[in-house]
């Protein structure tokens, strides 16, 4: 809060958790919050008094609540999902410990038919003391020495680690086609993700393929001697950001993943869009050391691992040219286990069923043939 005359601010909350959202009740004795006070994967919406005090949770349901007032303010309207359930519309007063009365089903017969699996969420401790969150798929019957697959979310600053249904949806079906296949498949909330706080997404300044690449590597450790993973089977993939730790994990740490898939991945960092790169990298004019770092191009000469490249060809985000580029260079060195796999109309992310259906096909192809 900020008083504008005598120009002095003080903090209304403080603690190990982020605000999403706040808005002034229409009497103005109270905020609205929407945060991830007690675990953060979840979000519930509080009330505190207008000077500060105690944040009072209003919403109970597990998982995301997204809460629209109604013009009185006497109800809410919550769009809230579950780790395994997808979005659906409540209705309940604004009062704390009232009924959540769920006002839509919009699930098919053929969703409910399958068992769709709450994946355990789980922390490992980093190699610099850091606890990393994950979520974790098992097999029904796990065995011993079985493979593995680490999923790398996209965007950087993304949050995948929580108990809503996520917006990686397709990945969280097919990690429950691969549980289904014997696979143990962790999905890690690495350094720069989001919902952990300043420092966390700090994490990566100067250097991506840094921590956020060290904390992959320790998630395998982890599923090693926690689950008894054969080290030998472990793959990795992702999409975007995802893509481009695949490649630093597969051209800087070869000894730790035996396969793994770069979906429309960036492959040099001086080629991305200035206003996302400059808050972590800065300038390549100005910080040549940061960009040649975190660019897998530059570490091409490492890969041993069978790699598979997925990229559209009229992708406007990350442009098609820079996995030519990178295409090229493993070309000139001489790489022979790699392919790639290019969607004419596609761009950044898939439109046509028929691509997403090839594209999970040479993913799935890819962890059969080599961690099997």
């Amino acid at each position: 809060m900020v008083d504008i005359v005598a120009g002095k601010k003080r903090a209304l909350t403080s603690g190990n958790f982020e605000i999403y959202s706040a808005q002034l009740s229409k009497d103005h004795r109270y905020w609205y919050l929407t945060a991830n006070r007690e675990d953060p994967g979840e979000r519930h919406f509080y009330r505190m008094p207008v000077d500060g005090g105690k944040m009072e949770r209003i919403t109970s349901l597990a998982g995301r609540n997204e809460v629209f007032l109604s013009p009185d303010e006497k109800m809410l309207a919550i769009r809230r999902s579950y780790s395994n359930q997808p979005w659906q519309l409540y209705l309940m007063s604004n009062k704390p410990g009232a009924r959540a009365i769920r006002i839509t089903d919009a699930l098919s017969a053929d969703f409910r038919a399958y068992p769709w699996r709450d994946p355990e969420i789980i922390t490992f401790t980093a190699r610099d003391g850091a606890e990393v969150r994950a979520r974790l798929y098992r097999p029904e019957n796990p065995r011993a020495n079985g493979p593995a697959v680490i999923f790398v979310h996209g965007a950087g600053y993304l949050q995948n680690v929580h108990r809503w249904w996520s917006s990686y949806f397709r990945e969280y079906m097919f990690h429950n086609l691969l549980a289904d296949r014997g696979y143990t498949v962790l999905d890690i909330d690495y350094r720069g993700s989001a919902g952990y706080g300043r420092d966390w997404r700090t994490a990566i300044y100067r250097h991506m393929g840094g921590k956020d690449l060290s904390d992959q590597v320790d998630g395998a450790r982890f599923l090693i001697e926690e689950y008894q993973i054969d080290p030998q089977r472990i793959g990795i993939y992702g999409g975007s950001y995802g893509g481009f730790i695949t490649f630093m994990a597969l051209f800087t740490e070869p000894e730790v993943f035996a396969a793994g898939a770069a979906l429309r991945p960036v492959a040099d960092w001086a080629h991305y869009n200035h206003p996302y790169t400059s808050n972590i990298l800065n300038e390549p004019q100005n910080d040549s050391l940061a960009f040649r770092r975190s660019s897998p191009i530059y570490f091409a000469e490492g890969l041993q691992a069978p790699l598979l490249i997925c990229h559209g060809m009229i992708d406007t985000n990350v442009h098609f040219q820079d996995v030519v580029r990178l295409a090229q260079r493993l070309i000139e060195l001489g790489k022979q286990d790699w392919e790639l796999a290019v969607y004419p109309l596609e761009g950044h992310g898939f439109k046509e069923p028929s691509s997403w259906t090839d594209e999970y096909r040479r993913i799935l192809k890819l962890f059969e043939t080599h961690l099997k």
